[in-house]
């Protein structure tokens, strides 16, 4: 005669009862009789509202998945013949990306005869790679795709610890503007 584990409605553990039974106090109590661990012995059923518990168990999901930081691969083009303040400007935003904790995609675009020199964007892209190892490490050293060569660089910190420093910054920032607007309680003395 097959046994269960039953826990109750409440979570309260009933103990081990024929299948049988278990099916009739769960009908009893108008709920369903769901099996939570068929891998036990005996397997245990809980007597609870299939459709509440699916839908909680969905909620837990999507719950999880809005807490979890994804990492987004940027992408940052050159040219093999940058110009300094453009190089600059390329340098600094892709120090934005790995600080706020995303990959980036560094991309040279060969035109014509640039093809026949990789070596030199192999040099730029150490070049790029060294200015911003503060903030991330190559993960992918530099490898030519058609008439691009590409190297990815990955951020030293998550997504999700870039996150909650920048909260907390935010936070920081409202605190001491809430301090600033905050009228003055010290009396100034005229001295003269």
């Amino acid at each position: 005669m097959p046994q269960v584990r039953l826990v109750g409605p409440g979570g309260e553990q009933v103990g081990v009862v024929r299948i049988e039974d278990a099916l009739r106090l769960a009908q009893e109590a108008d709920l369903d009789l769901v099996e939570v661990a068929p891998n036990s012995q005996p397997p245990v059923v809980k007597i609870m509202d299939y459709g509440k518990f699916k839908y909680e168990q969905a909620q837990k999901l999507k719950e999880a998945r809005r807490h979890q930081a994804n990492t987004i691969l940027k992408e940052v083009r050159f040219r093999l013949k940058i110009d300094t303040h453009d190089y600059e400007t390329k340098r600094k935003r892709a120090e934005g990306f790995l600080q706020a904790g995303d990959k980036v995609k560094a991309m040279i675009l060969f035109r014509g005869r640039e093809q026949s020199r990789p070596e030199q964007g192999v040099r730029l892209l150490q070049r790029f790679a060294e200015d911003v190892a503060e903030f991330g490490t190559v993960e992918s050293t530099p490898t030519i795709d058609g008439r691009n060569m590409t190297m990815i660089i990955g951020p030293h910190k998550s997504k999700a610890d870039a996150k909650a420093e920048a909260n907390a910054k935010k936070a920081e920032r409202k605190a001491s503007m809430n301090a600033a607007a905050a009228p003055a309680d010290t009396e100034t003395t005229n001295e003269g």
